[in-house]
C-alpha cells in the first residue's frame, strides 16, 4: 500500500502519461475517479499523489485539505502536477501552494523527466515513512526506559517503606492484639453473663411454677369472691414474671421452640399495643397486614420476641421520631439459597432511622455483634432474631442504607389452615373422667415443683408417684406397676428428661409422656417426643388437665395421642 502512487487526472492522455511513468520504475499506479476517491486510498496509505492542471479545477477540496491538516509531524505528502502553460497563472500557483510538497513538470515533458520527478516523490515518502519508523522506535525505547526507571523507583520506594512502616506494622500488631483481648473478654464477660442468666432464670422459673400453681390450687379450692380476686392479680404478677424469664432464658440461649400451626396475621396484630409501647410516643407505628390468611408453623411467643428486638432497634435508630412499619404478606418464591421453592409468610419490619453503614450489614446477625459502646450492649438481639427464623426453616434478610431507614424481612414456610373440624380443648369434666384412676409418674428434681404437679394430678383424681431423678424414676418402673402416664421435667442432674423417656421406654414399652420444662434441648426431644406434648414452666392446673387428656385419649380419637406415637 505505501508503495503506490495515486493517479487523478480528469483528461485520459494525462492520464496515461502518469500510468506510463509509473510503470516504467515498476510502482504500482492507481487510477481515482475522483478527488474524495484519492483521499479515501491516502488515508489507507499511498507513496504519492499524481495530478493534472484539470485536477486543480477541483480544488480547494475540502476532504483532501483536512487530511492534510491532519497529518503526523513526520509527514508531508509530496504531489506531482503535469502541467500546462496556465499553470503559472497567480489563482493556479495559489491552488499549488496549498497542495505544500508538489513538483511541477510542465508540458510536453520528456517521459524520463516525468519519471524522476515520480521518482524522487517516491523516494521522499519512503524517507518519510522510514523516519516514521525510527520515531516509533525511538518513542517504545523511551517509554521502555521509562517503565524501567518507574519500576526501579518503585522498587525503592517500596523497600524504604518496609523499612520505614517496621515499626508501624509492629506498633498496630500490638493494637491489634490488645483490641483482640478486649473483645475476647468482652466475649467471655457476655457467655459468663448469658451461663448465670440462664442458671437465675432456670431457678427462679421453678419458683415462678411453684407460685402459679399453688395460687391455681388455692383458687379451685376456696371459692370466696376475695380470694379469687387476690389469686387473679398473684397469677397476673406471675404471669410478667414468667415473660422476664422467657426472655433472660432466650438471651442466654436455652429457651425452648415450641413449633405450632399459628395465625402470623393475629399474632403481629396482637402486639400491636406492646410494640406501640416498645417504641415510645416519639415513633408512629403503622401495620399493613395481608387480607388473606397467614398461618405458618412457628413458636409464637419467640416471633413476638422478635418483633419487640427489632422494634427496640428501631427506637434507637429514630431518637428524634420517626415511623415503624410492620406488615405480614402471603407469596409464593422460587427456590434460593436453603429455601425450596413455595409460599412464605413475610414478616417485614421497617423504620425510618439512621440506617446501618454498609460495611456493617454482613455482620449485624452475628452473635454478640453491637455497634453500640462496649459494655451496654448485648449484641444478641439480631442473632436471636435470625436463630428463631432459620430455626423455624424460614430466612431471615436485612437491607439498610445510610440516612434512609432499615429494612428487616421475617421468611417463614407457609401452611395449611386449620381444618374447621378441629376438636377443642376437652372440657374439666371430661379431662377428670380420663385421668379419675389412673397411675402417673412424676420425675422432677425440684421437691417444691414436684410436690405441686402431684397435687394438681392428685386434684384431677390420678394415682401418682414421684421420682426425684431419673435413676429414682427408672428404679420406681422396675419396682413398681407400669404407670398409665409419666411427667418428666427436663433439666434433672445426672440425666435429661429425654434420655430418661429413652431408657424408660426401653424397659417398659411406649408410655405416654407429658414433658414439663423452662427450657429444653428440643433437637433432643424431638427425636423421642412431640411438641403438642411438652409443657413451659409456669403453666396453669388447665394446661396440664389438657395436655394430660390428650395423653391419656385412647389412640384414634381426634386429637387423641398427638406426637406421641413414636
Amino acid at each position: 500500500m505505501e508503495r503506490r502512487v495515486l493517479i487523478h487526472a480528469p483528461d485520459a492522455a494525462h492520464a496515461q502519461a502518469l500510468q506510463d511513468a509509473a510503470s516504467t520504475l515498476g510502482i504500482q499506479a492507481v487510477m481515482c475517479d475522483s478527488l474524495d476517491d484519492m483521499v479515501r486510498r491516502m488515508a489507507e496509505a499511498a507513496a504519492a499523489a499524481l495530478l493534472t492542471t484539470a485536477s486543480l479545477d477541483a480544488l480547494p477540496h475540502d476532504g483532501l485539505q483536512q487530511w492534510m491538516a491532519a497529518q503526523p509531524d513526520w509527514s508531508d505528502f509530496p504531489f506531482v502536477v503535469l502541467a500546462d502553460a496556465d499553470v503559472h497563472r497567480p489563482e493556479k500557483a495559489a491552488l499549488l501552494r496549498g497542495l505544500g510538497n508538489v513538483v511541477v513538470v510542465d508540458r510536453p515533458a520528456a517521459e524520463e523527466t516525468l519519471a524522476r520527478a515520480v521518482h524522487a516523490a517516491v523516494r521522499q515518502r519512503h524517507r518519510q515513512y522510514t523516519m516514521r519508523q525510527q520515531i516509533a522506535q525511538l518513542e517504545a525505547a523511551r517509554a521502555e526506559v521509562q517503565r524501567l526507571n518507574t519500576g526501579l523507583e518503585a522498587r525503592i520506594a517500596e523497600r524504604t517503606r518496609e523499612l520505614a512502616g517496621a515499626n508501624d506494622r509492629l506498633m498496630a500488631e500490638i493494637g491489634e492484639r490488645e483490641r483482640a483481648q478486649a473483645a475476647l473478654l468482652q466475649a467471655q464477660k457476655m457467655e459468663a453473663v448469658g451461663r448465670l442468666t440462664g442458671g437465675i432464670a432456670h431457678d427462679f422459673n421453678n419458683l415462678l411454677h411453684v407460685v402459679q400453681m399453688n395460687l391455681d390450687l388455692l383458687g379451685r379450692v376456696s371459692k370466696e369472691a376475695k380470694v379469687q380476686e387476690i389469686s387473679a392479680r398473684a397469677r397476673g404478677a406471675v404471669a410478667k414474671g414468667a415473660r422476664l424469664t422467657g426472655q433472660l432464658l432466650s438471651f442466654s440461649r436455652k429457651q425452648s421452640l415450641l413449633p405450632r400451626l399459628s395465625d402470623v396475621n393475629a399474632l403481629v396484630e396482637g402486639m400491636r399495643e406492646l410494640i406501640a409501647v416498645s417504641l415510645g410516643s416519639a415513633v408512629r407505628l403503622e401495620m399493613a397486614l395481608d387480607a388473606g390468611p397467614c398461618w405458618a408453623v412457628l413458636d409464637a411467643s419467640q416471633l413476638e420476641m422478635a418483633l419487640i428486638n427489632l422494634a427496640v432497634n428501631a427506637r434507637e435508630a429514630m431518637p428524634a421520631g420517626g415511623v415503624l412499619s410492620v406488615a405480614t404478606e402471603r407469596l409464593p418464591r422460587p427456590a434460593s439459597g436453603d429455601l425450596p421453592a413455595g409460599d412464605y409468610v413475610r414478616v417485614r419490619v421497617q423504620d425510618t432511622g439512621a440506617g446501618i453503614p454498609a460495611g456493617l450489614l454482613p455482620q449485624v446477625f452475628d452473635p454478640f455483634f453491637t455497634t453500640k459502646p462496649l459494655g451496654t450492649g448485648s449484641g444478641l438481639g439480631l442473632s436471636q432474631v435470625y436463630g428463631f427464623v432459620r430455626q423455624s426453616g424460614g430466612e431471615a434478610s436485612i437491607a439498610s442504607e445510610e440516612g434512609r431507614g432499615t429494612r428487616v424481612d421475617l421468611l417463614f414456610p407457609a401452611a395449611a389452615a386449620p381444618r374447621d373440624g378441629d376438636v377443642p380443648a376437652p372440657a374439666e369434666a371430661e379431662v377428670q373422667a380420663l385421668a379419675a384412676g389412673r397411675s402417673v409418674l412424676v420425675v422432677e428434681d425440684d421437691a417444691d415443683v414436684r410436690r405441686v404437679i402431684a397435687d394438681s394430678l392428685t386434684l384431677l383424681g390420678c394415682r401418682v408417684t414421684q421420682a426425684a431423678d431419673g435413676a429414682q424414676g427408672l428404679d420406681v418402673l422396675v419396682h413398681e406397676a407400669r404407670p398409665d402416664l409419666m411427667v418428666v421435667d427436663y433439666a434433672m442432674p445426672g440425666m435429661t428428661g429425654a434420655e430418661f423417656i429413652v431408657q424408660a421406654r426401653e424397659r417398659v414399652g411406649p408410655v405416654p409422656v407429658v414433658l414439663a420444662t423452662g427450657y429444653a434441648d428440643m433437637a433432643q426431644v424431638g427425636r423421642v417426643l412431640g411438641t403438642q406434648s411438652i409443657l413451659i414452666k409456669p403453666f396453669e392446673i388447665s394446661a396440664l388437665a389438657a395436655c394430660v387428656a390428650q395423653a391419656l385419649a385412647p389412640a384414634g380419637t381426634a386429637g387423641g395421642g398427638a406426637g406421641l406415637r413414636h
